[in-house]
């Protein structure tokens, strides 16, 4: 369902927590592994729900205008052009938005005050007026506005995040991401995306994607890491010299013997993947120093591995 990369970074988190003195247990350290994926994709549908109720709150002051004592030719006669938006009426009819929007007990009535907020940054906006005035009725239209719609008010709603943040501690870090999974599901709708096809389909990377793989993944490289750990640390000491290894960042470790894992037990994943991957990580969660620190010890760790032959890549163009 998600990335690759993201399941990779929500392992980083969790072995940071367990090598931390957090849960000494791998079992419940698992659990909330697991936990905080489901957060991400909870977070995922509540941006999709967040969605929806501006517009629901749009219409609802549309009805609201038109019943006024004396209402004006404009509030008689509104644009219906975005509530006939083509990719809203097919996100409002989509079964698997519906069911989640249940399992998860979205409830907007409470929080009517953020929409009001984000509706009026809407209304007021010159991308809104300018749709709504563009002349133009097309598919294409309707889902680019759709996508700048979200991009501009809500992943970018310094309020939304901040309703995020204090709702949940799983969501702190992860806004940008839930939001950039949904620009991400914008793109991909077209005319056939109908109301049986599951939104989450669309996180897939290929077609024949499977989401019981990336679950099994994220499970066996947190376990295998961990196991391993004490084994990996004796080959990142071996060629660390000038270097104690607890002098050395703990987030630089786990990122080395996650690859180490992946390099040693996945057989199925391209040595250069687990590098460009954990040396990209790298890039963001460790210093520039680190990042070089990290790439050096992991070209010797490949070369020496390859040696011994403790790589083993079952598929062609695997090793390298």
């Amino acid at each position: 369902m998600l990335g690759r990369r993201h399941f990779r970074i929500k392992v980083l988190q969790g072995l940071y927590a367990y090598f931390q003195g957090g849960e000494p247990r791998i079992e419940i350290a698992e659990k909330n592994l697991l936990t905080s994926i489901e957060k991400t994709i909870e977070l995922y549908y509540l941006l999709w729900s967040f969605f929806l109720e501006v517009l629901d709150f749009y219409e609802r002051r549309q009805e609201d205008a038109r019943h006024k004592f004396l209402p004006t030719e404009e509030e008689l006669n509104p644009s219906s052009k975005l509530l006939d938006n083509r990719v809203v009426h097919q996100l409002r009819e989509n079964h698997d938005l519906k069911t989640r929007q249940e399992r998860y007990k979205f409830n907007w009535s409470d929080d009517q005050e953020i929409v009001r907020r984000t509706w009026q940054k809407i209304r007021d906006s010159k991308d809104h007026h300018e749709y709504l005035h563009s002349g133009v009725s097309s598919y294409e239209e309707d889902r680019l506005y759709a996508e700048k719609l979200f991009k501009k008010f809500i992943a970018r709603s310094h309020d939304l995040q901040f309703f995020c943040d204090d709702r949940s501690i799983y969501w702190a870090d992860d806004f940008d991401w839930a939001a950039s999974f949904v620009l991400k599901s914008l793109k991909m709708i077209d005319p056939g995306f109908g109301a049986n096809d599951p939104l989450t389909n669309l996180f897939a990377r290929e077609e024949d994607d499977d989401p019981a793989e990336d679950h099994q993944f994220t499970v066996d490289l947190f376990r295998k890491t961990i196991i391993h750990s004490t084994e990996y640390e004796k080959l990142i000491e071996e060629r660390t010299h000038n270097w104690e290894i607890d002098r050395i960042a703990l987030t630089d470790i786990i990122l080395i013997k996650m690859a180490l894992t992946e390099l040693i037990h996945f057989s199925n994943i391209p040595v250069k993947v687990t590098l460009n991957e954990y040396i990209e990580l790298s890039k963001y969660f460790s210093s520039l120093k680190s990042k070089q620190f990290i790439n050096g010890i992991l070209d010797k760790l490949v070369i020496d591995l390859l040696e011994e032959k403790k790589i083993r890549k079952t598929g062609r163009g695997l090793m390298t």
